[in-house]
């Protein structure tokens, strides 16, 4: 029969022939359970069970999960399988669906190992989830940024900072052309800088800024809490005249986020605090493909990648996926903009705009702008400089040349950066 359908891939590892090892899946997660029941009918089965449609050979990830069957004599088994679970058993709601394709499969003790990589998701989702209200476009016509890559950094230290040292930082950055500016995922509410405070030091210094500048940085103050502190925060930033809320996505949920989203009068900031929980060990676990996808329905307009030679554990390949990821059309829209962190430097400019080939990015530099000798004004000037450099086809170390503070950088961090190399701090 047809019928609108959600269909998860996966990589499954087993003991068991594949095509067992995906059966078992299909049916933990609809109908079945470990023996037959006496009102699995026929007719039951044809309409809700989730039904096998593809298997393909694929390589091994690593070690097996704890527990998994291991008959003797059987070997290991890899592949990718594709089950397509049925819109009637939940509904276009991301809980439900998320207890569908990544709920109890994960302990079942047939699999070696199991990684949901990507959905495939029908068109009721977007008539629930509107998504991203100002994405890419949105966000560039706040900015009055038309083109080029978004420059941005994180408050450094992370905590710690006075809210009257908050200023002065955030003056500077703002003078020195910095396009965005955010909390670090730390910060939060903290007793020694409530967000109160600063969101009237930060909202004071940008008005200020923007009077004699004439331009006005984008500003992440960081809301996430639990729902009804979210909401207040949110109309705490938005009558102060904020431009823009960050939350930590994993923390509050895809149930919370979608649920700001709906009460948001603001760019959403989202940050992937926690992701790694899913995505690190390759046996176990949820792909940023997917997981990006689900953060775009419920509302991200931002979403973080990561960046290239980064300080954490993904490979340069792995991040160039996740961006592509970012970028696709999904369901017809959902323009997210990508947020490139982790360890970014100036001299990473010419390689990123190379492999991404856009200019549709954040690129968050931490310790790369608070970390330049000569301070954050000049590591503000550096990456602008690197990517101007690098947009417009010329030379990064020739225009070094010319602009004194990306020269002190490129002597400080280096040409190009190495994973874990020169800090960068939290993203």
């Amino acid at each position: 029969m047809s019928r609108s359908e959600v269909v998860a891939t996966y990589l499954v590892e087993s003991y068991l022939p594949l095509e067992q090892a995906a059966e078992v899946i299909a049916g933990e997660q609809s109908t079945g359970t470990f023996v037959a029941v006496a009102r699995e009918t026929p007719e039951l089965r044809d309409r809700f069970a989730a039904r096998v449609v593809g298997i393909e050979p694929a390589a091994s990830s690593g070690a097996d999960l704890p527990g998994a069957i291991r008959p003797a004599g059987a070997r290991r088994r890899s592949g990718l399988v594709r089950i397509a679970f049925g819109l009637d058993n939940f509904g276009p709601s991301l809980p439900n669906l998320l207890a569908a394709v990544a709920g109890n499969l994960f302990e079942l003790r047939q699999l070696a190992g199991i990684r949901l990589v990507d959905l495939s998701l029908p068109d009721a989702f977007a008539d629930r989830y509107p998504g991203p209200q100002y994405g890419v476009t949105g966000t560039r016509r706040l900015l009055n940024r038309p083109d080029g890559v978004l420059l941005g950094t994180i408050v450094k230290p992370s905590i710690g900072l006075p809210a009257e040292e908050l200023r002065i930082l955030v003056r500077e950055l703002a003078e020195a052309g910095i396009d965005f500016i955010k909390d670090d995922e730390l910060m939060g509410n903290p007793p020694h800088s409530p967000l109160a405070d600063r969101v009237r030091v930060v909202s004071e210094e940008l008005d200020k800024v923007a009077a004699r500048t004439g331009r006005r940085p984008m500003y992440a103050f960081n809301i996430t809490d639990d729902l009804d502190r979210m909401a207040a925060n949110h109309d705490l930033v938005h009558a102060a005249g904020g431009t823009c809320v960050m939350v930590c996505i994993n923390l509050i949920g895809l149930a919370g986020l979608a649920w700001l989203r709906e009460r948001c009068a603001l760019p959403i900031h989202g940050h992937r605090a926690m992701t790694g929980v899913f995505t690190r060990a390759p046996q176990l676990g949820i792909d940023f493909v997917a997981w990006s996808k689900l953060a775009r329905l419920a509302g991200a307009d931002h979403l973080h990648t990561n960046g290239l030679s980064n300080k954490f554990y993904e490979t340069d390949d792995e991040v160039l996926r996740s961006i592509t990821a970012v970028r696709e059309p999904l369901l017809g829209g959902y323009q997210t903009l990508p947020v490139l962190s982790s360890g970014q430097t100036p001299g990473l400019a010419p390689e990123t705009y190379r492999r991404t080939g856009t200019t549709d990015l954040l690129v968050l530099a931490g310790g790369g702008i608070h970390g330049h000798p000569d301070g954050p004004a000049a590591g503000v000037t550096a990456l602008r400089a690197a990517w101007q450099s690098t947009t417009s086809g010329r030379n990064l170390t020739e225009t070094a040349q010319q602009v004194p503070a990306l020269q002190r950088a490129l002597e400080t961090f280096g040409p190009t950066s190495t994973s874990g190399a020169n800090g960068g701090g939290r993203g």
